[in-house]
């Protein structure tokens, strides 16, 4: 018996994990990849086992954890009856690799079965490992289904990866985690309706899955199992957020992405790093991210922050926070928790101005309430045919021809002439650009 025949077998038996029970049987059971699923694409194709599937012999599957990589791997060996064989990159050598490759190699030989072989976490392969599979896919000796969390342009070597079919899988939503976790909770492979989730159960499982239905689906099972054990003969046992909540050891927190406890974190969080509190601000962080806020809006808050309330107190700040938004876009979460913790600790730590709001605020509104003045003349611009006419551009001083770079000229129109906008404090860097300021306006202004 092969391994998926092990899987299929699985599926029906309860002594099963719950997510091994209810791995698709068909790709129509597949939730979440409907750009992969569409009719004669290369996904069906290859599970179908027509010819000439986008020419090579070799998928490379990638995508977050819990997204069905496994699952596309069962069933393009079972729908077309070949051998499986599987090898986790974790602990199989170069020795493994090529004993598995011969015997495909004797076995297309004698019986003319073509075998899948999966390598999970291909990425984990180190480069003379890859090396090794080029001469099996090039002969066909084997159909090479490899899965990856990792961008495969860096992970895998590129005679590999030009011979093979890229798919590339997507995080499940919310409601492609519910359809599978409500699936399991009817279907017979799975729980067959003896437990009931009540809503705020759901939300929670949701919030725990973060987009990973095998994550989503140890949680229901360890959650119904301790529902199942308290309720005694009833049935259906009711699965209510404390018991899921002993069940994981996770906390159900009180977090409404559209109500009162988004709105109230968020601002306890950016008061916490203006008020430089390193331990609370991580601690409102630790909140959103556990109850699921998108990191990209939390990385967009501390960009600003970092020049509303810092500004150029730590000019560095509005970097960092960059940086983290950044990453956050490239890597994503989890591994993105600890780049928005950096710049939390980094903005919180950081001196504190709000002097380039303020400068900012007060010239807007001066300028809605209508000062705003004609150009000075010299200042006008000058490239044109008769600018000079008109006076255009006569008389200014270009700044890099007097000594020290600076002149001594009017900048602002004549009837803002007597307003200051930028007041820097005496706190962090600042406190240099205000002397600097200082000196640079009485040079300017010959006042």
């Amino acid at each position: 018996m092969d391994l998926f025949e092990d899987a299929a077998d699985a599926r029906g038996s309860a002594d099963k994990p719950l997510a091994v029970r209810m791995r698709p049987a068909t790709l129509d059971e597949v939730v979440g990849q409907d750009h992969l699923l569409v009719p004669g694409s290369p996904l069906r194709r290859l599970v179908a086992g027509e010819g000439g599937v986008a020419g090579p012999a070799s998928v490379i599957l990638w995508g977050p954890p819990g997204t069905g990589k496994t699952t596309l791997a069962y069933l393009v060996s079972s729908a077309t009856g070949r051998a499986f064989t599987e090898l986790s990159a974790v602990n199989a050598g170069v020795k493994d690799v090529r004993a598995v490759i011969e015997q495909a190699r004797r076995q297309s030989g004698m019986s003319g079965r073509e075998t899948v072989l999966f390598i999970d976490e291909v990425h984990r392969f180190s480069k003379t490992q890859q090396d090794a599979l080029l001469p099996a896919v090039e002969n066909r000796w084997v159909t090479l289904v490899a899965a990856t969390t990792e961008n495969p342009y860096f992970s895998i070597v590129s005679p590999l990866l030009s011979r093979s079919l890229l798919l590339t899988l997507a995080s499940l939503d919310e409601a492609g985690v519910e359809e599978v976790v409500r699936r399991a909770v009817t279907d017979e492979r799975g729980l067959g309706g003896a437990v009931e989730v009540s809503e705020e159960a759901m939300a929670h499982l949701l919030r725990v899955a973060g987009g990973d239905a095998r994550r989503a689906l140890t949680a229901l099972e360890a959650g119904a199992g301790a529902a199942l054990a308290t309720a005694g003969d009833e049935r259906p046992a009711v699965l209510d957020v404390q018991t899921l909540e002993t069940a994981v050891d996770r906390a159900a927190l009180r977090y409404d992405r559209d109500g009162d406890q988004h709105y109230d974190v968020i601002s306890a969080f950016i008061k916490s790093v203006r008020g430089s509190d390193v331990d609370a601000a991580l601690h409102y962080l630790a909140r959103m991210i556990e109850a699921g806020e998108d990191p990209r809006f939390i990385a967009r808050r501390l960009v600003i922050l970092a020049s509303e309330d810092i500004g150029l107190a730590d000019p560095t700040s509005l970097l960092a926070a960059v940086a983290a938004a950044d990453a956050v876009a490239l890597i994503g979460m989890p591994e993105g928790r600890i780049n928005l913790a950096q710049a939390v600790i980094h903005l919180t730590l950081a001196p504190k101005s709000n002097a380039v709001i303020t400068a900012v605020d007060a010239a807007i509104a001066d300028v809605k309430a209508g000062l705003a003045g004609p150009v000075p003349s010299h200042l006008r611009d000058a490239h044109y045919g008769g600018a000079a006419k008109i006076g255009a551009g006569g008389g200014y001083v270009y700044p890099h021809a007097e000594p020290g770079g600076v002149a001594e000229q009017q900048y602002p129109p004549d009837v803002v002439l007597p307003r200051t906008y930028y007041r820097p404090t005496r706190y962090g860097a600042e406190a240099r650009l205000a002397d600097l300021w200082d000196k640079l306006r009485t040079l300017v202004r010959g006042t």
